[in-house]
C-alpha cells in the first residue's frame, strides 16, 4: 500500500462528514485520516494493519462498520477484486469516480467516464427509475507490472 496521497485537511472532513450525519468520533477520524493517505484502494484488514502498526487501538470490527458508514455516506469509492473483497479509497470530491485497477499491483487510476454517467442519467429517465446508482470495474496489468515479467505479469 503506497501512502504517497496527501490527506484531505482534517476540517474539510470533518465537515463532509457531518454534512452527511455522520458524528466525529476518534475511531472514524482515525480511519479518515489514515484512508486518506493511501494512495490506492485498500482492504480493511490492509488498513486495520496500518492503524495497528501506528499504535492505535481501533479495532478490525469498528474499521468495518466506519467504512461501511462512510460509503453509505459518499466519502468513500469502495470497488470489489477479482476475489469480491470489498477495497476502499477516500473520495477527494463529493463526486464518485471510475477507477481502471491494476490486478497485479493494486495501483488504481482513475478514468474519465463521463460517458457512463451520461447513460446512466438517460437510462434512468427512460425507464421512470429515480436514484439509479451504478458500478463500474475496470481492471489490468498495468505496464510496470508487463515490464517486470512479460511471461508471468503478476508476481
Amino acid at each position: 500500500m503506497s501512502h504517497a496521497r496527501t490527506a484531505a485537511p482534517a476540517a474539510a472532513r470533518d465537515i463532509r462528514a457531518a454534512e452527511r450525519g455522520l458524528r466525529r468520533t476518534r475511531q472514524r477520524t482515525a480511519v479518515l485520516e489514515t484512508l486518506g493517505r493511501c494512495q490506492d484502494f485498500v482492504s480493511a484488514q490492509e488498513l486495520h494493519a496500518v492503524l495497528a502498526a501506528s499504535g492505535s487501538t481501533v479495532g478490525l470490527t469498528t474499521v468495518y462498520r466506519t467504512l461501511r458508514e462512510l460509503g453509505r455516506a459518499g466519502l468513500v469509492d469502495v470497488v470489489r477484486d477479482e476475489g469480491g473483497e470489498r477495497l476502499y479509497l477516500q473520495r477527494p470530491t463529493d463526486e464518485h469516480s471510475h477507477y481502471l485497477i491494476c490486478r497485479c499491483c493494486g495501483r488504481s487510476q482513475p478514468v474519465d467516464a463521463e460517458v457512463v454517467e451520461r447513460w446512466a442519467e438517460r437510462l434512468g429517465e427512460s425507464t421512470g427509475f429515480a436514484g439509479l446508482e451504478h458500478t463500474l470495474e475496470l481492471s489490468g496489468v498495468c505496464a510496470g507490472c508487463q515490464a517486470a515479467d512479460e511471461t508471468t505479469p503478476c508476481r
